[in-house]
């Protein structure tokens, strides 16, 4: 794995502050959270770095603090597949958990990236010592079935029209407003809804001309008629 790692004051602070984020001991005590904090290693990467690739043993669990992670596949041609993003208090690595085991794919920093990184063992002890954590992990798996579940669903029943405004009306949700902010280029846009970064590019044009959005630069989105857009 590369990357730095940090064992100072800060390093400790920020591994507190790593563990407090994630739903998946967050529920625990302030003591118990510091147990897990110190068999925790603070990591930085620089964007565009690699923090694992597929085919590489998993080292355990890795947790991310500051920044965005994209984790990816590729297809046997080389095209790249997203699989999701991770964003601060997010996790990956976790099947390494239950069987040791190699990554099935590439995690690239999207920017500066801090990670807190825990080993197999220490993790499956603290499944041992604290069940509370194994029944999160399994709700957070769930979540992330149901939620690839929908997504293949989609890509199979739905047209191109339908599934890049459904993503639109997903992010004004997630982010609470008409005015949205993508979060990953055209390129792993298209790459999530199953097209082509040039389709994506026609589509918002197509929704602007119609009056139902308008793009304010190449990252952000007043949406204008949610409504309309949906009937698409």
């Amino acid at each position: 794995m590369t990357g730095c790692n940090h064992h100072s004051d800060h390093g400790l602070e920020m591994q507190k502050l790593c563990i407090s984020i994630v739903p998946i001991f967050n529920h625990l005590t302030p003591s118990e959270m510091n147990e897990i904090v110190k068999e925790t290693t603070s990591v930085t990467h620089l964007r565009g770095q690699t923090i694992y690739h597929a085919g590489d043993r998993s080292e355990g669990l890795y947790i991310v603090h500051k920044g965005r992670v994209k984790i990816y596949r590729l297809s046997d041609n080389g095209k790249e597949q997203l699989v999701r993003i991770l964003k601060p208090g997010d996790f990956t690595g976790e099947l390494s958990l239950f069987s040791e085991s190699v990554h099935n794919a590439y995690a690239e920093a999207l920017g500066p990236v801090e990670l807190c990184v825990m080993g197999r063992e220490n993790f499956q002890a603290f499944l041992l010592k604290y069940p509370a954590i194994s029944l999160k992990v399994l709700s957070e798996f769930s979540a992330r079935l149901a939620k690839t579940e929908t997504q293949a669903a989609r890509i199979a029943m739905e047209t191109t029209d339908a599934r890049v405004a459904m993503y639109i009306a997903d992010l004004v949700e997630e982010q609470k407003s008409n005015i949205i902010q993508l979060p990953m280029s055209r390129k792993d846009i298209a790459s999530h809804l199953g097209t082509t970064p040039e389709t994506v590019s026609r589509k918002l044009t197509d929704f602007e001309e119609a009056g139902w959005i308008r793009q304010r630069g190449k990252r952000e989105i007043e949406v204008l008629d949610l409504d309309e857009l949906l009937l698409v």
